[in-house]
């Protein structure tokens, strides 16, 4: 005999579901505990417990507090293999730091000069979305770089190479941590985030131009210059070196 799902199980069902035909979008916040619990005759423990579960899977970021900001943002949509990949993420927060940017170095050029190279085909939406989503200016630092890491991540997904788009997903948690530590010590949050901005439109501007040696390029300052100018503070007098291309 089926087991019945329990209330939590219907909450994530119900918001998944409004994710996946876009009735959520990258960027959009989910509506209260409350009015959520009461749409879906619900306790507001099993929606606190289903935002868990989102947040957990990487698809939502929380934020406490009581203004326009607080509550839950998108900062993912839900894929194939989700669950899988949560047992990397977690795996992933023992990395020293330096070894995770490294790593970003790696893939990330390389995923970068090959979108840029293939003569057709790619699907750059949600990539796109997620930059028009982090030009709100009434975001958070912290919901800010949740969507930064997830723009970085749509680019290993758009891809197409599936180890590839894994990788960057079981590094995301370690990704987050370390951007987030180095925001905390930048003195002007949005001059960061406007120089963040204009370098993600500019990576994305030559993967659509097909240059793959200025989207390589971009992508090796954008992610080598962030960790030089906002170092975690355990590894803020490491350096790395501008590789030759």
């Amino acid at each position: 005999m089926p087991t019945e799902p329990r209330a939590w199980e219907g909450v994530l069902a119900h918001i998944e579901a409004r994710l996946v035909d876009g009735d959520l979008r990258l960027g959009d916040h989910l509506p209260a505990e409350r009015t959520l619990a009461a749409d879906l005759g619900v306790a507001r423990s099993s929606v606190r417990e289903a935002i868990r579960v989102l947040e957990a899977m990487g698809l939502v970021r929380t934020q406490t507090g009581s203004g326009p900001s607080s509550g839950a943002i998108i900062v993912a949509r839900p894929v194939g293999g989700m669950q899988a990949l949560m047992r990397l993420q977690v795996a992933a927060n023992g990395f020293p730091v330096a070894d995770v940017v490294r790593t970003r170095l790696l893939l990330e050029t390389a995923v970068a000069a090959d979108l840029a190279e293939r003569p057709s085909g790619i699907d750059l939406a949600d990539a796109r979305q997620l930059l028009d989503a982090m030009d709100n200016p009434a975001l958070t630092a912290e919901e800010f770089l949740a969507l930064d890491a997830q723009f970085h991540l749509a680019l290993a997904e758009a891809s197409g190479n599936s180890v590839v788009a894994a990788m960057m997903a079981g590094l995301r948690t370690s990704i987050e941590s370390y951007v987030l530590s180095g925001a905390a010590r930048i003195p002007g949050w949005e001059t960061m985030a406007a120089r963040l901005r204009g370098e993600h439109r500019g990576i994305l501007g030559a993967i659509v131009a097909g240059d793959g040696r200025d989207a390589r390029a971009r992508v090796h300052d954008h992610i080598s210059g962030y960790y030089r100018d906002a170092p975690p503070e355990s590894v803020a007098s490491s350096t790395i070196h501008h590789e030759s291309r």
